[in-house]
């Protein structure tokens, strides 16, 4: 499916806030409010809209202790490490990844003692050989 340029503009604002009302998202497009719905319509059949979700407020992400665990995991083991990560509710994203570690999984954590205790159980993963973790301090910019 190709994008127009207001396409992508639906999406920036949707991104902005996913319950913005259509007439919102209409005017701010300087288009009609029937051409609003037809094209968020038209971006969820054809499969580039999957959903809508919770964009948490900057100050509850601020009380989570954040990381990047980076993770090696044994040879054909990634089917069934990923499943495990998968179950861990804190885990936010896992990503495939190039170089010297295999996986990287994004964790949140209400506390250090939460998040160490997140990590000894994503490390007694069986599969997974070693990990790393580098704890997020701030965020200087999000998309």
């Amino acid at each position: 499916m190709e994008l127009t340029e207001k396409d992508r503009a639906l999406l920036a604002l949707l991104a902005e806030d996913a319950r913005m009302p259509v007439a919102t998202l209409a005017r701010r497009l300087s288009v009609s409010r029937t051409t609003a719905q037809a094209r968020l319509e038209r971006l969820e059949r054809g499969g580039i809209i999957a959903g809508y979700g919770v964009r948490l407020s900057d100050a509850y992400e601020s009380s989570l202790v954040r990381a990047h665990i980076l993770i090696t995991i044994a040879p054909k083991s990634l089917a069934a490490v990923a499943a495990a990560i998968g179950r861990v509710q804190a885990v936010t994203a896992l990503h495939s990844v190039s170089g010297a570690f295999d996986l990287i999984a994004l964790i949140a954590a209400p506390s250090i003692g939460e998040l160490d205790r997140l990590l000894d159980e994503i490390g007694a993963i069986e599969g997974v050989e070693r990990t790393q973790s580098s704890i997020i301090l701030s965020t200087r910019f999000s998309r």
